[in-house]
């Protein structure tokens, strides 16, 4: 099976891991530190807070934020839930926008029809996360726009698009958000093996983030209410988690990291195959506009359906009848049952809706052989055709 998704490990990525394990810090060492320096260099923000998974960096996120109970924080229904899961873990109120049909992201003119008539009710969201959906960034700067209009935060959901650009300048730079979220799953661009961090140029958010990260506790004396009884002494000063990442998994990022170039530039390569040979097919094809170079974490294509005469079912499990693993992103998160117990149905978001009627993600990623696209793309031909 010739996976859509697939991590690249090599001698040097093993041999930094092999090097925490024979040192005195497994968790809790340099490493973590190390990690998020280079994160944050390479990214252009200031400050980057490593944690366990992309998820828990959305919801420390959040609470640096103050989201609580009575907020409303709205996202895009094309993504994985996690990106709406971490408002209701604040115990918020979480609401959608749906997505522009030329890239699949939050659509601006969409958000601001919607501010418009929340503010008449006075239901403005306090956060706003826009998902980078496949590594192409959303139209940031509109959106930052709104966000000094009506009043809400921003949080990057940037969790498919480290080493992605956005005018310019690397998504992750935080010039239009309040913090931004790459996500290091092994399907992700580099890997930590599971692991997120979370990037801001703002030094209070950064020590929120961190509180959060490690049970709410502090060591520094000048954070404390009481006088240090002793070297040993800490406080909680707020509620955390337990969302430590390892100095195993921060090695292992430090070695990925210096590799990132060269797997973009591959990933690029492998969609000007793609783009090349599907041309002239019934299909969509994923986007790039001028504001933004992608990542390419996903390479997603739209059955035009009423030109194929299949189903996207049929489609699908063709492809995996010929040991192709295909996927789908996404699901929209409005309809599934959880969500649709929290009062949202079918049709509320027409076009996420459309797109995921119409989408299959084919197999990118830099281990991918010359070989292997050549059978994805004969099968994509001879099944569609």
């Amino acid at each position: 099976m010739i996976r859509y998704g697939q991590q690249d490990i090599t001698d040097e990525d093993i041999e930094s891991v092999v090097s925490i394990l024979r040192s005195d810090f497994l968790t809790q060492g340099p490493a973590i530190p190390n990690f998020e320096y280079e994160i944050s260099n390479y990214a252009g923000a200031k400050y980057s807070v490593a944690v366990n998974s992309a998820t828990s960096a959305l919801h420390i996120a959040c609470l640096a934020l103050n989201l609580g109970p009575g907020d409303f924080l709205w996202t895009s229904p094309n993504s994985f839930v996690a990106s709406a899961n971490c408002g209701v873990y604040c115990g918020a109120n979480v609401d959608f926008v749906d997505i522009d049909a030329d890239t699949n992201n939050m659509c601006p003119i969409k958000l601001h029809e919607k501010l418009i008539e929340a503010k008449k009710v006075g239901r403005l969201p306090k956060i706003v996360i826009p998902v980078h959906l496949g590594g192409h960034s959303c139209d940031m700067e509109k959106i930052y726009d709104l966000g000094k209009e009506f009043g809400f935060s921003i949080i990057e959901d940037a969790s498919h698009a480290i080493g992605a650009t956005y005018k310019n300048r690397r998504v992750g730079c935080c010039q239009y958000s309040d913090i931004a979220i790459y996500s290091f799953h092994p399907v992700k661009i580099i890997t930590t093996g599971e692991g997120g961090i979370a990037l801001t140029n703002n030094p209070k958010l950064d020590q929120k983030m961190r509180l959060s990260r490690s049970h709410g506790i502090t060591r520094d004396p000048k954070q404390m209410s009481f006088i240090p009884d002793g070297p040993w002494y800490y406080e909680q000063i707020s509620l955390g988690f337990n969302y430590r990442i390892t100095d195993i998994q921060a090695a292992l990022g430090i070695s990925q990291l210096k590799r990132i170039d060269s797997y973009i530039q591959k990933r690029r390569k492998i969609v000007d195959v793609y783009n090349k040979e599907f041309k002239k097919l019934p299909l969509m094809l994923p986007k790039e506009l001028s504001y933004c170079q992608s990542s390419w974490h996903l390479y997603i294509i739209r059955l035009k359906l009423d030109e194929i005469q299949k189903t996207l079912k049929e489609v699908h499990e063709e492809l995996l009848s010929y040991e192709i693993g295909v996927n789908l992103h996404y699901i929209p998160i409005h309809t599934h049952p959880y969500y649709q117990k929290r009062g949202f149905k079918k049709g509320d978001f027409p076009q996420s809706e459309q797109f995921y009627s119409q989408a299959i993600s084919l197999p990118i990623h830099p281990t991918l052989k010359k070989e292997e696209q050549n059978k994805i793309i004969a099968a994509v031909k001879e099944i569609i055709q």
